[in-house]
């Protein structure tokens, strides 16, 4: 997935028929998409070599990370799709976003959550997530360090919720080892609302392959204790 997403090449744009210098300055005209009155832009393409669906705001107040991600993996995915002795044709992906929001505007966070679906002619396709936090009063973004209060430790309370809400998910007694669930690497895709906390998990990361992608919602209060101002 990881070697799909870093084989960037032009090719994709010229495909696409965007130049390269127009992404940041109009994200859904250079994806070749339109953009509905809920902000959303919507993204189609389809022929022998693949199938692209991508679905994301216009409107997050941190654009640039969040497009340039978008034009990492679609160039990605493309240059796969078009390399000689491609089988399985045509690959799919598919981009699909969440957004969510806490407190009230102007105050505030805003966040976007991707969740990624790709096949290209593997066994197996994969589903991954890519999300953004941004603090609306301090306009910077929010990462998983900047959450939480300097030493901590707020995966002392966050992974027990986690191992316990995974496990009624998959039905095993403990789905996830100490080293993984105690390792903050796997805890930077998260999204914030008044009342809860949730975290984003792609598939093969916190848990094995097979599980799939998966997210878990904790309360809010269990950690506001923590949470930096």
């Amino acid at each position: 997935m990881r070697i799909v997403i870093a084989a960037m090449t032009l090719a994709g744009a010229v495909l696409l028929g965007t130049p390269a210098v127009a992404s940041a300055q109009l994200p859904c005209t250079d994806f070749g998409g339109a953009v509905g009155p809920d902000q959303m832009c919507d993204v189609h393409v389809s022929n022998s070599t693949y199938m692209l669906d991508m679905n994301f705001p216009v409107d997050y107040p941190d654009e640039g990370p969040l497009t340039d991600y978008l034009t990492q993996t679609r160039d990605g995915f493309v240059n796969v799709a078009q390399m000689p002795g491609s089988t399985g044709l045509p690959y799919a992906l598919d981009v699909t976003s969440t957004r969510y929001n806490s407190g009230i505007a102007p105050a505030g966070t805003n966040s976007v959550v991707l969740e990624v679906y790709q096949n290209v002619g593997g066994a197996h396709p994969s589903t991954w997530y890519q999300a953004y936090n941004y603090d609306l009063v301090k306009k910077a973004p929010i990462t998983f360090d900047s959450l939480f209060l300097p030493n901590s430790r707020p995966l002392d309370v966050i992974f027990p919720l986690v191992q316990a809400d995974l496990a009624k998910q998959s039905g095993m007694s403990e789905p996830v080892q100490a080293g993984d669930g105690m390792n903050p690497e796997n805890y930077q895709n998260f999204a914030l609302t008044d009342d809860s906390v949730t975290f984003f998990f792609s598939q093969g990361g916190l848990m094995a392959e097979a599980a799939g992608a998966t997210k878990v919602s904790i309360p809010r209060a269990a950690v506001a204790s923590l949470l930096a101002p």
